[in-house]
């Protein structure tokens, strides 16, 4: 079972995290736990983005930026896997020259000190050299960069649906079991 912090960044993009936190609320079964921590900069985009729902609403503990006593900034809590979705290239950079001045890259120390899973989707675009050599030493530290860029080959035809390629690939990365469109598994609808 699953022991997962969602960490949502500050870049724009928070209907990747709500999207995400949807498909939890789809397989309760796949988790333990479910601990999000959200940067001050997250909370403003989510306002601005996500008009509709709070992060309160989800039924899981959020925990403030700062809060240094949550169970997962410790390795002894056992938190398997990690995901950073948005993920900002400021935080990015914290992450990747291990600056852990906030919860949510204290968790990102942890857990790449304890060989765990950590998935960062990074939302920005285009990537400039020092952001794509930030993704590489995260990358040699053992994590999963996995930039927030859809596929459209399954016919996606809302915006949501589009994002969920994203969020379904990041679901698949961290070991969950999703009901998604898999290429071979099914047709591509074809323009007439």
């Amino acid at each position: 079972m699953h022991k997962l912090i969602v960490a949502i960044g500050g870049s724009s993009g928070s209907i990747y995290a709500r999207l995400l936190l949807d498909r939890l609320a789809e397989i309760p079964d796949q988790y333990a736990e479910v601990g999000i921590i959200m940067s001050r900069n997250a909370e403003v985009n989510w306002d601005m983005e996500i008009r509709d729902k709070s992060i309160h609403s989800y039924g899981h503990r959020v925990y403030e930026a700062l809060d240094f006593n949550a169970p997962f900034a410790s390795g002894s809590a056992r938190f398997n896997t990690m995901i950073v979705c948005p993920c900002s290239m400021g935080a990015l950079a914290r992450m990747a020259h291990g600056l852990s001045d906030d919860l949510m890259t204290r968790a990102v120390d942890v857990i790449l000190k304890e060989r765990r899973k950590l998935i960062l989707v990074p939302r920005e675009t285009p990537f400039n050299l020092i952001h794509l050599d930030n993704m590489r030493k995260l990358t040699e530290a053992g994590a999963i960069v996995c930039p927030a860029i859809p596929s459209f080959y399954s016919g996606a035809d809302t915006i949501e649906k589009v994002c969920l390629t994203v969020v379904d690939r990041v679901l698949d990365l961290a070991g969950f079991q999703v009901d998604t469109y898999r290429w071979g598994e099914g047709k591509v609808k074809s323009e007439k």
